[in-house]
């Protein structure tokens, strides 16, 4: 029989390291077949004890290739010249790419036959092989960093009293048969590579940056760290009916909610954008990665049809008591509006899904950052310049009951002595309000347009 190395054959004059590569690069590739005991020229030398070989080769696969290969390699020993040498037939892997246990799928740990030669495989390759064996669908696939950590997640579970071991890991799809981490494991790891960017924008427009984040890590830590740096730009504006003093926030916490979960859970993963959040004075736009799934129309949305790109990781949502098992978010964001004038809107491209949630409290107020015209809101005084809310809320309640006290601010402002009496001299040099009597017996009159 005569030795030649080609694009299917190898040849190895002894056992080495160097096996491993060959045999990984064999099964991501056609196959091919591996002889040991035989010089790269094809000179038979032969082996030593060829069951005790085989075996020392089959144990080092077992052991530091993944995932397990041993059913696609076999193993012969036959005579050539007298002389013994080991034939190892390696067949194309159906869970491919096959990589070095210790490198894991990166260039350095996954080979691919090229000519008479095995060598590291692209990222590119790398990529195809795991679509090609895990399919389009991106939580499904394979992660290609098996290096994860979840402390992120297992402080989620932990909360809600739920386990999160590996038995939790392989219901919930974060493992595969193999117990290699999945996409849906790097989503929720401490690893993972997708983020959230939220900007501050003074005015209605991008013009003027006020602020801006970029949140990373698990998704889970993502939710928790976003909800709570927009709650914190989600002001509360106060008004007075009679002896009622009515709160109302510019944002609904449950339409805030709703809208980052449905950019977290529906967003499409596979590309590496960030989800965008924008702040403007008179609302908050929620932009996420992907539009539509196919043969779903905005209409069908609205009507409370769910179709969800990411199953997986809604079901670990579900579990976790974070969302509803139907599409029953637009309903609740739109029924957080329920009442007022101005409604959220829904904008949706090809690649892009777009959330815009209406600030409630801009169509009774025209502000700029804190600050808010009186005549806006009590209508009666004679106001030559904007004031603070705090104020507007003085002199309105000055207007209703003809007159205020000190007492009577600190009740309304929930403010200490001497706060509620620097705002009252402050409206007192303004012109806004009058002061008559002294010490305890002090009132306050809105002076009359």
């Amino acid at each position: 029989m005569l030795f030649r190395e080609s694009e299917t054959v190898e040849l190895k004059e002894i056992v080495t390291d160097d096996i491993k590569k060959e045999i990984i690069a064999f099964a991501n590739c056609n196959g091919g077949k591996l002889y040991v005991g035989v010089q790269d020229d094809g000179t038979i030398i032969g082996v030593e004890d060829a069951d005790s070989i085989s075996l020392q080769i089959s144990n080092m696969i077992r052991d530091t290739i993944k995932p397990d290969i041993t059913m696609f390699v076999h193993y012969e020993t036959i005579e050539e010249k007298g002389k013994e040498i080991i034939a190892i037939d390696v067949q194309r892997g159906t869970d491919r790419p096959y990589y070095l246990a210790k490198k894991g799928m990166r260039p350095e740990g996954v080979f691919v036959r090229q000519g008479y030669s095995s060598v590291p495989a692209t990222d590119t390759a790398i990529r195809y092989m795991i679509k090609e064996t895990d399919g389009d669908r991106f939580e499904a696939i394979r992660s290609l960093n098996q290096d994860l950590t979840f402390e992120a997640a297992k402080k989620e579970f932990d909360i809600r009293n739920l386990e999160f071991g590996p038995k939790q890991m392989q219901t919930l799809k974060l493992t595969d048969q193999d117990g290699l981490y999945t996409n849906l494991a790097l989503l929720l790891s401490d690893q993972c590579v997708h983020t959230i960017k939220v900007a501050i924008f003074q005015g209605t427009d991008q013009m003027v940056f006020k602020d801006r984040r970029e949140f990373g890590g698990s998704l889970l830590r993502q939710m928790n760290e976003v909800y709570d740096y927009v709650d914190i730009h989600n002001q509360t504006r106060a008004t007075i009916q009679k002896l009622l003093r009515i709160d109302v926030r510019d944002y609904p916490e449950v339409a805030i909610r709703e809208a980052l979960l449905n950019t977290l859970v529906h967003r499409d993963y596979s590309f590496s954008s960030s989800s965008l959040i924008s702040i403007y004075t008179d609302r908050i736009e929620f932009v996420s990665i992907g539009g539509l799934m196919p043969g779903i129309e905005l209409e069908d949305i609205m009507l409370g049809l769910s179709v969800c790109r990411n199953q997986d990781l809604a079901n670990v949502f579900y579990r976790l008591h974070l969302i509803e098992a139907y599409g029953t978010g637009m309903g609740k964001i739109m029924k957080a509006y329920e009442g007022e004038e101005e409604k959220p809107k829904i904008e949706t491209t090809k690649n892009a899904f777009k959330i815009i949630l209406p600030n409630i409290n801009t169509k009774n107020e025209t502000r700029n950052d804190k600050e808010t015209n009186v005549d806006a809101i009590i209508g009666s005084a004679t106001v030559g310049e904007n004031v603070l809310d705090e104020e507007a809320l003085i002199l309105d309640y000055a207007r209703s009951h003809e007159f205020i006290t000190r007492n009577d601010v600190i009740e309304l402002l929930k403010v200490s002595t001497s706060t509620a009496s620097r705002i009252l001299q402050r409206l007192v040099r303004s012109g806004l309000l009058k002061q008559y009597g002294k010490a305890r017996s002090t009132r306050y009159r809105m002076i009359k347009s």
